[in-house]
């Protein structure tokens, strides 16, 4: 099995690189694009055993800050 995790900044906190790659973009030419906020996907491939529990888990203590990031936990296909 394998379920994708995208960890974001949350809401408010800055993101220095989201606004670095929104700057390139306006550099590139490209208009209408009012804000860019970068983050992290993880593909975790498992056993078919493996709870969305533990897998929150991993997040809360490993691949997520909870203090500054969310995460969104996705059952892959």
């Amino acid at each position: 099995m394998k379920t994708r995790v995208f960890v974001t900044l949350k809401n408010g906190v800055l993101d220095p690189q989201g606004k670095a790659i929104h700057h390139a973009i306006e550099n590139l030419g490209f208009s209408g694009v009012n804000d860019v906020r970068a983050g992290r996907l993880f593909e975790i491939e498992h056993e078919p055993g493996l709870s969305t529990t533990d897998i929150e888990t991993m997040c809360t203590k490993l691949l997520a800050n909870m203090v500054i990031e969310n995460f969104e936990i996705e059952q892959a296909v």
